[in-house]
């Protein structure tokens, strides 16, 4: 290992995702990079918060994670895979598949229905497995609030509604892991606390692990572990402060 490293440690066996010093720099000429050299863990089942300012750089390290984004150095792995250096096929598949996106602005198509927006996902799967996951729309858009609007279009339901459609396309191809970058950041806060506790339920009652940024503070009362990111460098925080 180089001595500019850093040793990274793996919490568990559970561990599903890391990652190893990696670091992010727009512009070459900067001194300082937009994330500093970082390991980062998650594993099955785990509620992972990462608080920080705007401009902290919280949705490139999600990007970067993710694998929406390559990092300037370092590794990230999936089970033990190399995420950036597997094919774009390989890669695609792993996104569309094992990941969950919800973000900020919502990002639904307004043009399509409810249903449609939910069933997205599905559009890169085989077909077999696309119509069995699709007969599951009704049941998850139901344990989700919003079975009563798969046929309007989202302009017709409230921004809450509109997070829930949301949370539902993540969900539709069963992820292992969510990732939800400011996923409360425009609704109120009586919503908000619906929202938070509906990603709690989701994690207990289906194991997902769920990685959250998000500037707003105490955002989740019991996560299992809570970071801070601020200047590009991420820091453990201890949860009985």
């Amino acid at each position: 290992m180089s001595k500019n490293n850093i040793l990274c440690e793996v919490n568990s066996v559970s561990t599903i995702l890391r990652a190893e010093n990696i670091t992010k720099k727009y512009n070459y000429e900067m001194q300082n990079n937009i994330l500093e050299k970082t390991c980062f863990t998650v594993e099955q089942g785990s509620i992972q918060v990462i608080k920080g300012k705007s401009g902290s750089g919280k949705s490139t390290f999600l990007s970067i994670i993710g694998g929406m984004e390559f990092p300037t150095s370092g590794k990230v792995y999936y089970k033990n895979e190399s995420l950036y250096d597997l094919s774009d096929e390989k890669q695609s598949k792993i996104r569309g598949e094992k990941f969950g996106f919800v973000f900020q602005s919502f990002q639904l198509i307004p043009e399509l229905t409810v249903r449609e927006n939910i069933e997205l996902p599905l559009i890169l799967l085989k077909r077999k497995k696309k119509e069995k996951l699709k007969e599951s729309v009704n049941e998850l858009a139901k344990e989700l609030g919003i079975g009563y609007q798969l046929d309007k279009r989202p302009s017709f339901l409230s921004g809450g509604e509109q997070q829930r459609v949301a949370i539902a396309r993540a969900l539709i191809t069963e992820p292992e892991i969510l990732f939800a970058d400011e996923p409360t950041g425009n609704l109120d806060q009586t919503t908000t606390k619906s929202i938070i506790s509906l990603l709690t339920k989701l994690n207990k009652d289906k194991n997902l692990s769920l990685v959250i940024v998000t500037h707003e503070p105490n955002l989740f009362q019991t996560p299992h572990y809570l970071y801070s990111l601020k200047n590009g460098k991420l820091e453990r925080m201890n949860l009985n402060v």
